[in-house]
């Protein structure tokens, strides 16, 4: 598919994950690091040597971030946020705010320009008519805070180039929200509706590039949607799979459009429809740049 930003179709790795989520550009190492929820595994893949390194984790990884420490990273696992030595293993358990909520696991995360590391949570499954999800964040003392509540499927985290606006969305709503965005002290304020899907199309990952607009991965879509920072559609990409979950604008040059996907849930004539189902795809970008990752930072090594 071409127009006047997204152009051809640079590669696909068929890694046929599950439910491939929270893809992230690394540009000291020119890698492509990635999440299979369902199966435990990130994914490291270089676009300068072509290989794949798998890292086994302790259990299942809802997202991830790097950090000062290029053997670290800070992971939110499903049952809670933890430091993890990708070399040698060694786990650092930083928080379980929802350890004894039944059904509750960790989901969308990223970290925001200060360094802070965000995540929230998703009901899975439901125990109770009261259930709920939150979304949290580790502070530089590594300290867990919760930032709001009331959510079932925390999604779409991002921020403005400024800092200045935080995006985040409640997948079954479809609604993607904005808010006002302290960098100092990390307080949220004024939501407001910023843009609603359309029926059965529900937003899940995003990512902001450097002019402001939002890039979003819409489960059962089968689309990634860019929005105007006012919260106009500004293009439609439609990709061969019905559930892309999570993007990224990476590559040398911050000219890439990075999608992770997922075949969970299909069923098996779904998957005949859909052989590229839980690939990761990579499109050239033509007039928009990238923002390099966040890192959690104050790291104790």
């Amino acid at each position: 598919m071409k127009n006047r930003i997204v152009g051809d179709l640079i590669t696909t790795l068929n890694v046929s994950n599950q439910l491939g989520e929270g893809v992230q550009w690394n540009d000291k190492s020119q890698t492509i690091w990635w999440t299979d929820i369902e199966s435990n595994l990130i994914y490291c893949y270089s676009v300068v040597s072509n290989k794949f390194v798998e890292f086994h984790m302790p259990d299942r990884v809802g997202c991830f971030s790097f950090t000062d420490n290029d053997e670290q990273l800070i992971v939110g696992f499903a049952k809670g946020i933890a430091l993890f030595n990708i070399k040698n293993g060694q786990l650092d358990w930083l928080a379980k705010p929802e350890d004894n909520i039944k059904g509750n696991r960790f989901n969308d995360g990223r970290t925001d320009r200060q360094g802070r590391f965000w995540s929230g949570t998703m009901v899975e499954y439901q125990v109770d008519t009261h259930q709920q999800a939150s979304l949290y964040f580790i502070n530089d003392k590594q300290e867990c805070q919760k930032v709001f509540e009331q959510i079932q499927i925390s999604n779409s985290l991002c921020w403005s180039p400024d800092s200045l606006t935080m995006y985040h969305a409640d997948s079954p709503s479809r609604e993607i929200y904005q808010y006002s965005f302290d960098p100092i002290s990390a307080r949220v304020s004024n939501k407001k509706l910023f843009a609603t899907s359309e029926k059965g199309s529900f937003p899940d990952g995003s990512c902001v590039d450097s002019q402001g607009y939002l890039w979003n991965a819409q489960w059962g879509g089968g689309r990634v949607v860019r929005y105007h920072p006012n919260g106009e559609i500004n293009l439609v990409l439609h990709l061969p799979i019905s559930q892309p979950t999570c993007v990224t604008i990476g590559g040398s040059a911050l000219d890439w459009l990075i999608i992770t996907s997922a075949k969970q849930d299909l069923d098996p004539e779904q998957l005949k429809k859909e052989p590229l189902a839980g690939s990761l795809f990579i499109y050239q970008l033509y007039g928009v740049k990238g923002l390099p990752e966040s890192r959690y930072s104050s790291i104790v090594l």
